[in-house]
């Protein structure tokens, strides 16, 4: 199966392993993908991951964080840009995600960062995806 949007699909597998309490999910691993799950266990809404070599590209399993109750720390998980429409936000259009509750991964000149950091940095760049 052809797969034209990887950083989507593997989100989609997130969304999947929590909606089915999962409490690890194995995702196919790439640097973006590392990058966002670095921004998302910074910001408290999963436990941990761990990179796992193969003889390919590797796999990454990440650790889903639930409370004590059983919900899920993480509600939602959007791709904002796709490869057909990509979504740039300029530095002064960089909006709060659920009011400020959540965050927006931007890949900017600079790396990847959140929605914040790129607001205090004064930059702009591709909106990945939302999480809240």
């Amino acid at each position: 199966m052809s797969v034209t949007d990887f950083i989507a699909d593997q989100l989609t597998v997130i969304r999947n392993g929590i909606m089915s309490g999962k409490k690890t999910v194995i995702l196919k691993r790439s640097g973006m993908l590392v990058g966002i799950l670095d921004i998302i266990k910074k910001e408290g809404f999963i436990e941990d991951y761990q990179v796992i070599a193969d003889k390919m590209q590797g796999k990454i399993k990440v650790y889903l964080k639930f409370l004590e109750d059983g919900t899920s720390v993480l509600e939602g998980l959007v791709k904002s840009s796709t490869p057909g429409r990509r979504n740039y936000v300029v530095k002064k259009k960089v909006t709060n995600v659920m009011g400020g509750s959540g965050i927006a991964i931007i890949s900017t000149s600079k790396g990847l960062m959140t929605d914040k950091e790129a607001v205090a940095q004064g930059i702009g760049g591709e909106m990945i995806c939302k999480v809240w």
